[in-house]
């Protein structure tokens, strides 16, 4: 499984991607993570990759041909002194109308071989360059929850990790993938007691009694 980031901050997203499980997984080459930085396709000796917007406004705008060049690089695979393109990637871009990303649509990206994940910054990309992308490749709009964010990084980060958990060998077991069974929002772990200040709080017993048909209820009910 191959990720793609089109972002202007590789080292605030490779320090995230570079830590925990998904550290471990990229060093056992089961995944694979690249950047491309838009600011490597302005014309401007400034690296400058945003305008003032059409229409009045505020903010600022990134400009439309930097990020398609920057997809486009992403998709191409260098193969001895032939240029080829991806055989079947996904171009993901996030916006506030898009889709709300979730376990069904985790399940579905990793069956993909590579995936593009294209970060906007300021007050967003200039809508030329989604319909461009369109033209390379599938392209789905997700939101990552209802809030609103400075930038697509912390959502890209968080449909890499969905996504690769999925993945086959990544968690020790099947049943850590906890939307496969039964979840609760609640969870417990040794010591048996915690005194603390004087009380005592205990995990509840029906943990305790090893009838899996009474946990899964219990944890139904939470």
């Amino acid at each position: 499984m191959k990720f793609h980031l089109i972002t202007l901050f590789e080292e605030a997203c490779d320090a995230y991607l570079s830590a925990s499980i998904i550290g471990r997984v990229r060093k056992e080459k089961k995944i694979s993570v690249t950047y491309q930085t838009p600011r490597d396709f302005v014309d401007n000796k400034w690296g400058k990759v945003d305008e003032r917007p059409y229409g009045g406004g505020p903010g600022m705008v990134m400009t439309a041909l930097p990020v398609v060049k920057a997809v486009e690089k992403a998709l191409k695979k260098n193969v001895g002194r032939r240029t080829s393109y991806m055989k079947k990637p996904l171009i993901i871009w996030f916006s506030p109308s898009g889709k709300q990303f979730t376990n069904k649509y985790a399940d579905a990206l990793a069956k993909y071989t590579d995936v593009v994940l294209v970060c906007g910054r300021y007050e967003g990309i200039d809508e030329r360059a989604k319909k461009i992308l369109k033209t390379f490749a599938p392209v789905k709009e997700f939101a990552v929850g209802e809030a609103v964010y400075t930038g697509g990084e912390v959502p890209a980060l968080a449909i890499v990790d969905a996504v690769t958990r999925r993945l086959p060998g990544v968690l020790g077991k099947d049943a850590s993938v906890e939307e496969r069974r039964i979840a609760s929002s609640a969870v417990y772990t040794r010591p048996e007691t915690i005194l603390y200040k004087g009380k005592k709080y205990r995990v509840p017993k029906v943990l305790r009694t090893g009838h899996h048909a009474k946990i899964d209820a219990w944890r139904t009910k939470r």
